[in-house]
């Protein structure tokens, strides 16, 4: 395995890269300096701030003739016979300053649920979930009537830094403040561990920006998502 010794200013500033070489090694895949997920577990892609010829190269190999990633940062001049399929921006947010705090209502979810989680992923919509993201961490869900309403969990972790993500609620349960609960929730797991809560959001989505802002979350970061494709 060869890794490049840049270091990033910020944890939070190369948040894939940093949780495979730490907390998530055990999922890392790398071809030079392009380290991505198990593709059961995540379809992440990290990346130096500017790739050069060799890591398009790698991230080719990583990827596979006509496969697909995102590519995060500006600026990235994409090779001849690679295809920008989208592009999205995107905001980072901080929450030190998470109002956080544990529910006895919430469950813990376990591999024995990824049936349903993945129905409550497909009717929702909160982005991507593939069978074993749940081994990324602390996913917590609310039960009514026996049914998987909605959920929450964690995902990137970079040191000192837990990503919430999944924030899901089926549609006849909105407007009860379930996302509210669930985050906080979330955020008080990783809170004991000594840990930071972040999350990313896409720019367009403002609803869930304000939501996030009114539980204490700050916009750290602008960015853009570029997904493209190998030839």
């Amino acid at each position: 395995m060869t890794v490049d010794v840049d270091i990033a200013v910020h944890p939070l500033d190369d948040p894939v890269r940093g949780s495979l070489r730490g907390e998530h090694r055990r999922f890392a895949r790398w071809t030079g300096r392009i380290g991505r997920y198990e593709p059961e577990v995540a379809r992440f892609v990290g990346h130096p701030v500017v790739l050069g010829e060799q890591d398009w190269v790698d991230l080719g190999t990583v990827l596979g003739a006509g496969g697909s990633a995102g590519i995060r940062g500006t600026g990235h001049v994409v090779p001849a016979g690679w295809t920008v399929l989208a592009e999205f921006d995107t905001v980072q947010m901080d929450g030190s300053g998470l109002r956080v705090g544990f529910d006895p209502e919430l469950e813990r979810l376990t591999a024995a649920d990824v049936p349903e989680i993945l129905e409550l992923i497909a009717r929702t919509e909160p982005g991507p979930y593939a069978p074993r993201t749940i081994e990324m961490g602390t996913y917590l869900g609310l039960r009514v009537e026996g049914r998987l309403v909605a959920m929450a969990g964690e995902r990137l972790h970079p040191p000192g830094w837990t990503e919430i993500s999944a924030v899901c609620t089926d549609a006849e349960f909105r407007g009860r403040g379930i996302a509210s609960r669930l985050i906080r929730a979330v955020g008080a797991g990783i809170r004991a561990r000594g840990e930071t809560p972040f999350l990313h959001a896409v720019a367009h989505n403002t609803t869930a920006i304000s939501l996030y802002e009114t539980l204490g979350f700050t916009v750290r970061k602008r960015s853009k998502l570029t997904l493209v494709q190998a030839p």
